[in-house]
């Protein structure tokens, strides 16, 4: 069964004869009668008989057109939707963990389009959630980090659920703090130092340090709070003089002023570690055009800061 000979039953049917269908087809009758037969030995029943009055649907005829009416109406939608000037909206979505510079990257993405024929999603999330997103593709894109201490793991994540990690940039571990913050006048900060204050950290579904957001997660911190939005974090900061460990990117247009990254200084029982910053894709699957802009952006807003470009 094809859809031309669906459109050529339901005009027959709607014309009341095979001649005024024709017509109305802008095609010969013998062109219409042969898909006609072809479309009852196919359904293995009589659609129509013919009468003095023209063509009449048989009981069973009758019954297949009003199946046949739902379906091709249900194909006029989706053209109407999809086809030229249509009101279907594209869908472009990125998960990322709680990176300001990932959200920023989407800002200047979606300045390109006319934000009413689409439908983008940013959504801020924990780590597995960033990589089950992408998997399922609920999102096209996923931005996360490896370091040393999480590869493995993260490696066997993205190897099970199909997916590619490219890097973009390579940093080590700053201390992020406010500019209230007793150590804000420090040219480094060591983990002694930050011993009398609580490391913020984003709350996961696992518990373990591997999905950890924050670098040196694996380290033991004697005070730790936990987060679940951006927000919260900076709000901590300021309240309790709380700091977390991170890349040292951040961006002041959405986080505000009134925010530091300082170096982390090693020691030997607390060495320095490197992120590897990246995004997530489906395996052996191509960008979409928004896509694609939006990995400019990302690479173009990190060019501009210090760390080392892939």
């Amino acid at each position: 069964m094809t859809l031309q000979q669906i459109l050529y039953a339901l005009t027959i049917e709607e014309c009341g004869s095979m001649n005024k269908a024709a017509e109305k087809l802008f095609i010969v009758q013998s062109t219409l009668t042969s898909a006609v037969k072809e479309l009852e030995k196919e359904m293995g029943i009589v659609i129509f008989v013919r009468t003095r009055r023209g063509v009449t649907p048989t009981p069973e005829g009758a019954e297949l057109l009003n199946d046949l009416k739902q379906l091709y109406g249900r194909f006029e939608t989706l053209k109407q939707k999809y086809e030229g000037e249509g009101d279907y909206k594209r869908k472009f979505g990125v998960s990322t963990q709680h990176y300001s510079f990932a959200v920023k990257a989407f800002v200047e993405m979606t300045k390109k389009y006319d934000v009413k024929q689409f439908d983008f999603a940013i959504r801020e999330t924990n780590t597995k959630k960033v990589i089950t997103d992408v998997a399922g593709l609920r999102s096209e894109i996923g931005v996360l980090y490896m370091s040393k201490a999480n590869e493995k793991v993260l490696k066997k994540f993205l190897t099970e659920n199909e997916l590619d990690f490219t890097p973009l940039i390579k940093c080590k571990a700053y201390v992020y703090l406010s500019e209230k913050h007793p150590l804000a006048k420090e040219k480094s900060i060591s983990f002694e130092q930050l011993e009398s204050y609580p490391c913020l950290s984003f709350e996961q579904e696992e518990d373990e340090y591997y999905f950890a957001e924050e670098i040196l997660g694996e380290n033991v911190y004697p005070r730790t709070i936990k987060a679940t939005d951006r927000a919260t974090m900076l709000n901590l900061m300021v309240g309790v003089n709380g700091y977390t460990l991170c890349s040292g990117i951040i961006s002041s247009d959405l986080n505000g002023d009134g925010y530091l990254v300082i170096p982390f200084k090693e020691d030997k029982d607390n060495p320095n570690s490197i992120m590897e910053i990246g995004y997530i894709t489906k395996k052996n699957s191509s960008l979409s055009k928004m896509g694609e802009e939006y990995i400019a952006e990302l690479k173009k807003y990190l060019s501009g800061v210090s760390g080392e470009e892939l």
